[in-house]
């Protein structure tokens, strides 16, 4: 079982996500828990005063460090009572950047997960240089508090739990699970708005269309994230699809990073257009 303790200061921001869709099935099925601790819990005085102003001046509140050690403390004496363990993370803009081989490591954690939450201008050093957490990033800008991030973190471990998902291949073939981002999806009806689905999946020919969703898998990961593919050692096959596209004129320069409102030239209309050529011509 997947086990997570959270820290914060707003406790009601997660039932509405945890009690929902994949998260829901994995607590269901005994394979995932999630205790949420309110850290007004751990104060000391009637007003549960969480946080305070910062020494040396400066805008905004900063989360005093007493409630966070005694919360952190009470979940170490329960742990060790039943011989448990525990791994200390914190959602913070200085930490290790996360992927999916970070959920992947993270899905196979036996120790219970104990995330902190922060909120306002930040948390009182001396939690860092007493905990020494895990510091982990979800990318280079600034979120009200660690609650969303510690959610994403649950939730792209706990989907790779097995069991979980109702197909374990699904995980197998989505975007990052192998440094390649996931090929485009179609579903009924066969046309929309005078956009056909790709030939090629409509054949029943498994061979093709396995093909098809490599190669476009390929082209997608090359031109919306081309560091994706960086010192890669691509297999035989995928140098094939790869030189088919380029000959085909179907790769561009690469554009790993857009302005924003600028669309990739992949994006849109012509995007059916190259989807169904490729689907043709396999």
């Amino acid at each position: 079982m997947l086990r997570f303790d959270v820290l914060t200061l707003f406790p009601g921001m997660f039932a509405p996500v945890l009690t929902h869709s994949m998260l829901k099935r994995g607590y269901e099925k005994g394979l995932l828990a999630v205790k949420v601790h309110n850290l007004r819990d751990f104060t000391a005085d009637r007003h549960k005063v969480v946080d305070d102003m910062p020494y040396g001046g400066g805008a905004g509140m900063v989360m005093k460090a007493e409630p966070i050690l005694l919360a952190v403390a009470a979940l170490r004496t329960e742990a060790r009572a039943n011989g448990e363990d525990i791994r200390m993370m914190f959602p913070t803009p200085h930490g290790r950047p996360f992927t999916q081989d970070y959920a992947q490591k993270l899905a196979a954690e036996s120790r219970r997960i104990v995330i902190l939450c922060g909120h306002y201008e930040g948390v009182d050093e001396r939690v860092r240089m007493t905990l020494a957490p895990e510091e982990v990033s979800l990318g280079d800008y600034v979120l009200t508090g660690g609650e969303l991030p510690a959610l994403v973190l649950i939730d792209a471990a706990a989907r790779l739990v097995p069991g979980v998902l109702g197909d374990p291949s699904s995980v197998l073939e989505e975007s990052f699970s192998e440094a390649l981002l996931e090929y485009p999806q179609y579903t009924r009806p066969a046309e929309v708005g005078g956009i056909g689905v790709p030939d090629v999946l409509l054949s029943g020919h498994h061979e093709a269309i396995r093909l098809w969703r490599r190669k476009q898998a390929l082209r997608s990961t090359y031109l919306r994230r081309p560091d994706l593919l960086k010192d890669r050692m691509f297999t035989k096959e995928d140098q094939q699809l790869l030189d088919e596209l380029m000959s085909e004129g179907l790769l561009t320069a690469p554009t790993s990073c857009l302005e924003e409102g600028q669309v990739h030239e992949s994006v849109g209309a012509n995007s059916a257009v190259v989807d169904k050529k490729i689907g043709t011509e396999l």
